[in-house]
Order: structure tokens, then C-alpha cells, then sequence
């Protein structure tokens, strides 16, 4: 199931890649924040996968008299998943359930970012 839900990610915002900080994985979307957190959502919960919250942290800033350019995370997984491997390897839990983050540059330019796979594992030894 994770491995269709990055193909759709890859579908969705293209296979170029920006190489940000260790373990996390950018690539560019052609749609706005909201449009690509909406496509996400919807392959999510078509795979089965539970969206646990969407948090719109410009609106949350815009509440609190601040700006910020559009970001939003998605908070989704699937327990028959993530529970074994939060028993192999407890630590896991600060990483589950899966996050992702769509977000605007300076340029206006919109990415989708979340942990690679691969970090996580070497993280916590799963």
C-alpha cells in the first residue's frame, strides 16, 4: 500500500527531486498547495489509508495576525501497517502516523516533501 501511495506521489508532482535535509524527499507539483493536498487525500482514502488531519498552517498563522506563503500537512496512515512497526521498533511512533507537506517557495514554486522510506528505516532500525 505505501509503495502505491508514492507511486501516486510521483504521478502527481513528477519525478524531480529537490535534496533537501537528510531523509526527506521534495519533488515539485504543478498545482497549487490546496489542489495537490486535494489529490493526495483523495488517492489516500481511495488506497485505503486513514487521513487522520490536514492542518493549514497559513490560516492557522492568518489567525494569529501572521502571514506565511501556503503550506499544509496531511496526516495519514493505516494501523495494520504501522502498528508492527511501531512493536518492532517503538521509537517509529515519532514518525507515525505518515506525514506530508504541501508547500509554496519564495518563487511561488509548490512542493510536495515527506520522509523517505529508507530514513525512516535506518532511523529506527526496522
Amino acid at each position: 500500500m505505501r509503495k502505491a501511495v508514492l507511486a501516486f506521489v510521483f504521478l502527481v508532482v513528477g519525478f524531480n527531486a529537490w535534496a533537501g535535509p537528510a531523509g526527506l524527499v521534495s519533488k515539485p507539483s504543478h498545482y497549487s498547495v490546496p489542489e495537490t493536498m486535494d489529490r493526495l487525500v483523495a488517492v489516500l482514502q481511495a488506497k485505503g489509508m486513514t487521513v487522520f488531519g490536514r492542518i493549514d498552517h497559513a490560516d492557522a498563522a492568518k489567525k494569529a495576525g501572521l502571514s506565511m506563503r501556503s503550506s499544509q500537512l496531511v496526516i495519514f496512515g493505516n494501523p495494520k501497517g504501522g502498528t508492527p512497526l511501531m512493536v518492532a521498533a517503538p521509537s517509529a511512533a515519532i514518525d507515525l502516523p505518515f506525514k506530508a507537506l504541501a508547500w509554496e517557495d519564495a518563487e511561488g514554486k509548490v512542493w510536495l516533501s515527506y520522509n523517505a522510506l529508507t530514513w525512516l528505516k535506518e532511523r529506527h532500525g526496522i
